[in-house]
């Protein structure tokens, strides 16, 4: 009994020590990571004050401290500092925390390289440095992490080759390196991976053809690898990839045809191939893709049929097979797809009729068609579904009238049916859609009346009825729809007169009755709509006088009242309105001066033609045949005597003028020819028709027409295009056996007319570029015989406005030089051009502008910021359209 007493005394003692040194070694651990974790907030900077508890006096260990993540026994086991807006650095004290198996930086604003200490920690499992700006290669290293699995570097700066040591890293199942600076090819080493399920690369500046290792790694799920580019043709072995849900190789330089072997891949449900250059027909194996839900095939060079077998795809909820080179027609089956929403077609050689049954049994929200040659009657229950959102079939030779279950669509937004053979009525209701905005109905055979209730729409902006047969008065208060701003009912039959109960017209910017049968006055209510920016009434029946509140609206920009009945003077106030760029009064009866003041002081005379009581300004002076009838009864004698004195002045003067001109010229040809090496580099010929409109020809070769000439073939009849600084008119010279393009370029925005003019010999960017384009010869270019000016200062602002040097524009720090990135920065700049266009009926409206920011981007482009933590919620997939600007 007393010798086991000191045996359990001793035991306890050894316990207790043992417990001590524990104790010693967990708190020196502990200790250790404290300091560690105080480092690293002191290299931070921390704008928020996200980690102002990290101090030694909160706590024993950091464990407690936000973003510290620790395991059990208090070791530290991550750092999730996502979204705390820190930048700074990552100094190599985080090596010291040794059971870090997680890091999370996303959504920060780090720069600079990515630090070397954050792939040198082996017990890694999971490293997110997303959304941030580091730049720089991407640091070797994260290989030798045999339990990395989860690795996101999206949203960054990264430029250089992908990291190839990550083969070697063979737990992982997810790389994200999407949208980036990434370029070369993807490392031979990835298909090592064979336990990767997602791999997004897009958005990047990678090449090369797709290596064949890359459909080795068979527990892929999502291959996101589009917006590069990548070329050559999609390899038989992506059959391979039987795991394979979600595919995206859209925007790349792919080419050669699909191959049959994505029929196996049973699992998929998303096929993003658009915009590469892809050939051949449509494989019919697709068909056998019993889980796709999207097909985006689109803007490739595809040709044959659609096949059937794709009407086997019962879970399909977007079909695009637009900007393709298909013909034949399109498959009935199409029509009994249960879940279909999206079906878009157009721009390609597709003819016959729509399936019958479409819209009449599946969700159907967006349907596009057009520019086709498809025909036959618009199916009748395209919106029995009570989904359709945007109808869109312009450009083919469907028949038939529009159906009348339309009427009753409530989601309408938009019915685009120009240009087919739609006959019959225009059906009532349409205008009590409570959300249609666009109705446009131009170039058919429809006939009849305007509905009324068109006038009761809340919503309608756009409605274009022209090139019809329709036969009635306009409806009272159709110019008075509070959202509407273009009406055009062009080219019918209409009659009476322009609604004189205009009252409000708060958003009206276009109007075109042109070539109809209006008859009466022009109200002068007109000018009671504030915005309106473009009205052509030409080619009608309209007599009186042109009201003054017109001539003076101080938005109007382009009027067109020629070919009327109209009488009277030209109202004075025309010189004022400061915006009026376009006046078209030829062919009526008007009479009087013409006012000298304003754009009357420079009109075309061909604008004014057909007036023969005009006179004055642009036309020959008011008085001038009376002048030369008239007699002063002096003698013969006398007045031989005086033509004998002026024909003497008249000799001398000439003489000396002559010889100046003579020295003149000589000395210039001289210069240009041996200085400048050229005779007719810059020849100019000031040109005053009538003293009050002074242009200047400069030719780049010897010409056989004048200036004058080539402004009396500047007319709306001689349009032949509009590019982004003017418009393009066809210039026919029969005397002189010539035809020529000629380019009127607007005048800039913003620049008074009194501005100071561009002195073309003291150069400038305009002159300079007009003087090369004159000198280039090029098969590729058309040949520049000169051009005619008045204020060079407006052609240099002018100058989408061209094309040159756009892409320098981009700001590459945030993102100018990622192929996607830029495309979209690009759609965004041309949407501002067309805002800026100088002529304001070229301009946008709102509406479209915001219309045209949703849906003119690319389809669908994988966003970094969405990324969840797990691999199959991480992209749902989201589809839109991208619509050119002719199909907005």
């Amino acid at each position: 009994m007393t010798s086991a007493t000191p045996r359990k005394s001793s035991t306890s003692h050894l316990f207790f020590s043992l417990a001590l040194l524990c104790c010693i070694a967990v708190c020196n651990a502990a200790g250790d990571e404290v300091t560690a974790l105080l480092a690293i907030k002191k290299s931070l900077v921390d704008p928020l004050g996200k980690l102002q508890g990290w101090n030694s006096a909160s706590a024993s260990s950091g464990c407690a401290w936000a973003g510290v993540i620790c395991n059990g026994k208090g070791v530290v086991t991550g750092l999730n500092l996502a979204g705390m807006n820190l930048s700074g650095t990552i100094p190599e004290d985080i090596t010291s925390l040794s059971g870090l198996t997680s890091i999370i930086l996303q959504s920060n604003a780090f720069a600079d390289e990515l630090p070397a200490a954050l792939v040198s920690i082996p017990s890694l499992q999971e490293l997110d440095v997303s959304d941030n700006n580091f730049g720089g290669h991407f640091p070797a290293g994260l290989g030798a992490c045999a339990s990395l699995t989860y690795l996101n570097a999206s949203g960054n700066n990264f430029a250089g080759p992908l990291p190839a040591d990550l083969g070697n890293a063979t737990a992982l199942e997810t790389i994200d390196f999407r949208g980036g600076f990434f370029s070369g090819t993807i490392p031979k080493s990835y298909g090592k991976l064979q336990k990767l399920k997602f791999l997004g690369l897009s958005g990047n500046n990678l090449g090369g053809s797709l290596p064949a290792e890359l459909f080795e790694m068979s527990a892929l799920e999502q291959l996101i690898i589009g917006y590069n580019e990548f070329s050559g043709a999609i390899p038989a072995a992506i059959g391979k990839l039987a795991n394979l849900q979600y595919l995206d190789l859209a925007i790349g330089k792919l080419e050669g045809p699909l191959p049959p072997e994505i029929g196996r891949l049973s699992y998929l449900n998303t096929i993003f191939l658009y915009k590469n250059n892809i050939g051949g027909p449509i494989p019919k194996e697709l068909g056998k893709l019993s889980s796709l839900v999207m097909l985006d095939i689109s803007d490739n060079a595809l040709t044959g049929a659609i096949p059937a077998e794709l009407s086997q795809l019962t879970n399909l909820q977007l079909l695009n097979l637009m900007c393709n080179r298909l013909k034949g027609g399109i498959p009935a089956g199409i029509g009994e797809l249960p879940k279909l929403e999206v079906l878009e077609l157009w721009n390609n050689s597709l003819t016959g009729p729509l399936p019958p049954s479409l819209g009449s049994a599946q969700p159907l929200q967006w349907l596009d068609v057009s520019t086709n040659a498809l025909s036959g009657p618009v199916p009748a229950g395209l919106c029995d579904s009570g989904n359709l959102t945007k109808l869109i079939m312009f450009n083919n030779v469907f028949t038939g009238p529009i159906p009348a279950g339309l009427t009753a669509c409530s989601t309408l937004v938009r019915v685009r049916a120009h240009n087919n053979r739609l006959n019959g009525t225009i059906p009532a209701g349409l205008g009590r859609l409570p959300r249609l905005q666009r109705l446009e109905l131009a170039g058919n055979e429809l006939s009849g009346e305007i509905p009324d209730d068109l006038a009761l729409s809340k919503s309608l902006s756009f409605i274009d009825l022209s090139h019809n047969k329709l036969r009635s008065a306009l409806p009272s208060n159709i110019l008075s729809i509070p959202e509407l701003q273009t009406f055009a009912a062009a080219d019918n039959e209409l009659i009476g007169g322009v609604p004189d109960e205009i009252g409000d017209c708060p958003s009206l910017s276009a109007l075109d009755l042109s070539s109809n049968r209006l008859s009466g006055a022009i109200p002068a209510s007109l000018a009671s709509c504030q915005r309106l920016v473009s009205l052509s009434l030409r080619s009608n029946r309209f007599t009186g006088q042109i009201p003054s509140a017109i001539a003076g609206m101080s938005t109007l920009s382009v009027l067109d009242l020629s070919n009327n009945l109209l009488s009277g003077d030209i109202p004075s106030n025309f010189g004022s309105s400061p915006a009026l760029e376009m006046l078209n009064l030829a062919n009526n009866n008007l009479t009087g001066p013409v006012p000298a003041t304003g754009l009357l002081r420079t009109i075309n005379p061909d604008d004014l033609a057909g007036n023969p009581g005009l006179c004055g300004g642009v036309l020959p002076t008011c008085g001038a045949s009376s002048l030369r009838a008239s007699s002063s009864g002096a003698s013969g004698l006398r007045r031989s005597h005086v033509k004998h004195i002026a024909a003497g002045w008249a000799i001398g003067i000439s003489a000396v003028l002559v010889a100046c001109v003579a020295v003149l010229l000589g000395r210039q040809l001289y210069q240009r020819w041996y200085v400048n090496g050229g005779c007719c580099d810059d020849a100019g010929l000031e040109e005053d028709g009538s003293g009050s409109w002074p242009w200047r020809l400069t030719a780049f070769q010897r010409l056989t027409f004048t200036s004058a000439e080539v402004l009396a073939c500047i007319k709306e009849d001689n349009i032949v295009g509009m590019g982004g600084t003017g418009v393009v008119y066809r210039a026919d010279m029969p005397r002189h056996h010539a035809v020529v393009a000629v380019k009127k370029l607007w005048r800039a925005a913003g620049c008074p007319e009194e501005a100071a003019t561009v002195d073309m010999e003291a150069g400038g960017e305009f002159a300079a570029e007009v003087k090369l384009l004159g000198r280039l010869r090029h098969r590729n270019v058309v040949r520049m015989l000169g051009y005619v000016s008045n204020n060079l200062d407006t052609m240099v602002l002018e100058r989408l406005r061209s094309n040159t040097g756009v892409e320098e524009l981009l700001d590459a720090s945030v993102g100018g030089r990622v192929d996607h990135v830029r495309e979209e920065m690009l759609l965004v700049l041309r949407i501002a051009v067309l805002c800026t266009a100088k002529s304001p009926k070229d301009r946008p409206t709102m509406r479209d502008v915001v219309t045209m920011l949703g849906e003119a981007k690319p389809r669908r482009k994988s966003s970094s910021a969405t990324v969840a933590a797990t691999v199959v919620d991480k992209d749902k997939p989201v589809f839109t359209t991208s619509p050119d600007s002719g199909y907005l």
